[in-house]
């Protein structure tokens, strides 16, 4: 299949998402995608499907853990019941799931929960 060329968008990069406390995290965590992924809020452009690299900071812990991962996700500007914009990001396989671990891991006892968060 044939994409158009992304005219007017900016190309993938580079993200950064510091994750402060555990609602913030259960907020941003899409336990329903394969390997985890975390919703980071931006206002540049992305499209399912694209390619991004991730600096994780997760509350206290000073490592900024580096993310492969892929665009699964997309919350546009405005989109209903005030949602952020941002994207969904799918972490890689290639990590074995030790961030997809190390994120459930900080939100034991909180998965599973009806709580409000950025993507459902």
């Amino acid at each position: 299949m044939n994409q158009l060329p992304r005219t007017g968008l900016t190309p993938p990069g580079i993200l950064t998402l510091s994750v402060k406390d555990k609602a913030a995290l259960s907020a941003a965590y899409m336990p329903f995608v394969k390997n985890g992924g975390l919703f980071v809020s931006t206002t540049k452009e992305y499209r399912l499907g694209d390619e991004v690299f991730m600096l994780l900071t997760l509350m206290e812990d000073p490592e900024r853990i580096p993310i492969a991962g892929k665009v699964v996700w997309v919350t546009p500007r405005g989109a209903q019941n005030k949602r952020p914009q941002g994207i969904g990001v799918q972490f890689s396989a290639s990590d074995n799931g030790a961030t997809q671990r190390k994120v459930e891991g900080l939100l034991a006892g909180a998965l599973g929960h009806d709580r409000p968060s950025h993507t459902l």
